[in-house]
Order: structure tokens, then C-alpha cells, then sequence
């Protein structure tokens, strides 16, 4: 399987979501929707890994469909306000190498 950077994903949606005349729906849509897709990756692993099974009646999905699903509107939202995600990881990783860099005890080398 090909190795995809963040902006190839980036790009995979916004050429995806540009085939369409309505584009991106709205940042409040958009946040609205990875609410939605965020409750039902909490579904499956409560589903999983907690202790509600489920009904014999409800369809199989998995885990790993329902991270994708975050991602994918994830970039959604990233593309329609133009946020590198590549560059909003780095901030991130910054952040926590600095500010919060002796708040976890590391392992031992």
C-alpha cells in the first residue's frame, strides 16, 4: 500500500469534495458532523471494549471504519478554513515537547 502524507490526504478530500457544486459544508456543519462521526466511533468501542454489547440487530462495523470517517471530516473542516494539517501538527508536537514536556513519566532507556 502507497505511504500518504498529510497534504496527499488533504488533497484526496479536496479533490473528492470539489467534483461536487455545494463543496464544504459549513464550519458549523462540518463540526456538527465530526460530533456525529465521533459518537459513533465511541459506539464501537464502547461496543468493543466496554460493557454494552451489541443488538443482535445492528449492523457490523469497525473501529478502524469509524477513525476514517473522523479523519475524513476532519480534513473537511481543515480544507474549508485552509489549515495545513501538517503545519497544525507541528504546533501541537511543539507544544507538547516544550510546555508539557515533564508532565508524563518517561521510560526508563
Amino acid at each position: 500500500m502507497e505511504h500518504k502524507t498529510m497534504k496527499d490526504l488533504q488533497k484526496d478530500v479536496d479533490d473528492y469534495i470539489g467534483q461536487f457544486k455545494e463543496g464544504y459544508f459549513s464550519p458549523l456543519a462540518m463540526m456538527a458532523r465530526i460530533t456525529e462521526e465521533v459518537g459513533e466511533l465511541a459506539r464501537e468501542i464502547n461496543h468493543t471494549y466496554g460493557e454494552k454489547p451489541k443488538k443482535t440487530t445492528e449492523e457490523e462495523k469497525k473501529i478502524e471504519e469509524e477513525v476514517g470517517d473522523v479523519l475524513f471530516v476532519l480534513i473537511c473542516l481543515a480544507n474549508s478554513l485552509n489549515i495545513d494539517l501538517e503545519e497544525a501538527h507541528d504546533m501541537v508536537m511543539n507544544k507538547f515537547n516544550t510546555r508539557d514536556k515533564d508532565r508524563w513519566t518517561r521510560k526508563e532507556k
